[in-house]
């Protein structure tokens, strides 16, 4: 790879996720410093990007965010290049249409425009690419938008919420030939890698059961959308229901779902959300076996944000599977690895998604990072479509989370949806070469 061309990339999103900024100040979760702009920080120092955008709906917020970044990461890590505005690019001699900036901003000015994402892709060119961290209902929107510039594609999860706008996207991607991926870190945790590849030898598939939770506090980050564009199942189950899509790629297909919810937390004091909003939805999803006549299996999902404030963990997550010759437990919210103190009690950290603390000469040490290389296997994709080494397509065979490879998880997602909504069952099944529901 490192004689491919290096990437340039836009940020959608300037939120929590990125930066570690939530408008208030920074993030109280375990991504204070952001996961996506500090890796891309990381990836121009070594080679692999190079002009970098953010994009939000506030362009007011710009100036509290580059001084987050320059004190959290510029000042933490060395050789971190966060230049931007004030600072020229010395050496660099090409202009192209985004001046002499580093690191540029859309909207300008302090100007406010939900569209702000269509002038900073304009400013692309084919061959280059977006990270979006939006949220969930403008995912479609910025996608296809990018898509059909021929700009690549990295979308958090959920890619969508609807099957009909992923299945857009999947035709999409195919016809302009640029990788789209989702976000789907858990893929590459170590553990849910090697669990996944444990599961087949297991057999048929029998039955999976899993747990997501955070804590109550989210509901004040979330608050301006939980429950208005978007649930926590969405948000959270996306993660677990993948897994499992994953686990049963090419073994089983999902047939039917259906979802219940708990509420009365969020719509309450003191985080005030719309009363639509739940609190825990669970899914019940019925399988197929395609290999077997006499096989099904059952999946449930649950997501919750309402888990107590001092457990000492951010996110709950646990899973379970059971095949026909045995079985596999995981645990990813204790990780044998917990700190006390006086103040906050015990915690359990997270190295393996991001390492935040620096290596021993001072630089960002987080390459091994989950979290990290989910959005670099992203990068090195696009980097080789782009020198003529790989087609887009020939990723769906590599068990990474293409948009074609992650179909059955919106499926699932949206048929949940449905069924808390329209309170029925939903079922899902393929016609020709698509899915849809029913």
């Amino acid at each position: 790879m490192a004689n491919l061309a290096k990437l340039n990339v836009v940020m959608c999103g300037t939120g929590e996720y990125t930066t570690g900024w939530t408008g208030s100040g920074a993030s109280k979760s375990d991504k204070k410093i952001g996961v996506v702009g500090l890796t891309l920080f990381d990836l121009r120092r070594l080679g692999k990007v190079d002009r970098l955008g953010m994009v939000g709906v506030n362009g007011g917020k710009f100036p509290a965010i580059r001084e987050h970044l320059d004190k959290n990461i510029g000042r933490v890590y060395k050789d971190m290049d966060l230049s931007y505005a004030s600072l020229p690019l010395l050496g660099h001699v090409q202009v192209c249409s985004w001046g002499i900036d580093r690191f540029d901003e859309f909207p300008k000015e302090g100007k406010v425009d939900p569209l702000a994402y269509k002038e900073a892709i304009d400013k692309l060119s084919p061959g280059d690419a977006v990270i979006i961290f939006t949220p969930d209902p403008t995912h479609y929107d910025i996608s296809i938008y990018a898509i059909e510039r021929g700009i690549h594609v990295l979308v958090t999860k959920p890619a969508v919420k609807l099957l009909s706008d992923h299945n857009k996207l999947i035709e999409a991607a195919k016809k302009n030939n640029v990788v789209c991926f989702v976000e789907h870190h858990k893929r590459f945790d170590p553990v849910y890698s090697d669990a996944r590849a444990k599961a087949a030898a297991l057999g048929e598939f029998n039955f999976f059961s899993a747990w997501m939770s955070q804590p109550k506090s989210q509901l004040e980050t979330f608050r301006a959308w939980a429950g208005k564009e978007s649930d926590i199942s969405y948000y959270l189950s996306s993660h677990h229901v993948d897994i499992c899509c994953w686990i049963l790629q090419g073994k089983a297909v999902p047939t039917r779902v259906v979802a219940s919810a708990a509420t009365g937390i969020a719509t309450s004091e003191p985080f005030n959300c719309v009363p639509e909003t739940e609190d825990t939805i669970t899914l019940l999803v019925d399988w197929v076996s395609t290999t077997s006549s006499k096989h099904r299996g059952t999946g449930v999902f649950t997501a919750s944000w309402t888990a107590p404030l001092k457990a000492g963990i951010h996110s709950g997550q646990h899973w379970y599977y059971m095949g026909e010759k045995g079985d596999i437990t995981v645990d990813q919210a204790h990780r044998g690895y917990d700190v006390t103190n006086d103040e906050a009690g015990k915690s359990w950290f997270n190295p393996f998604y991001m390492k935040y603390s620096p290596s021993e000469t001072g630089h960002f040490d987080g390459q091994r990072g989950y979290g990290y290389v989910s959005i670099e296997k992203f990068i090195d994709a696009a980097r080789s479509v782009n020198a003529g080494e790989a087609k887009a397509t020939d990723f769906d065979t590599h068990g990474l989370p293409t948009i074609a490879n992650t179909v059955l998880t919106t499926a699932i997602l949206h048929a949940g949806r449905i069924s808390l909504d329209e309170k029925r069952p939903v079922g899902i099944k393929q016609e020709g070469d698509k899915w849809v529901l029913e």
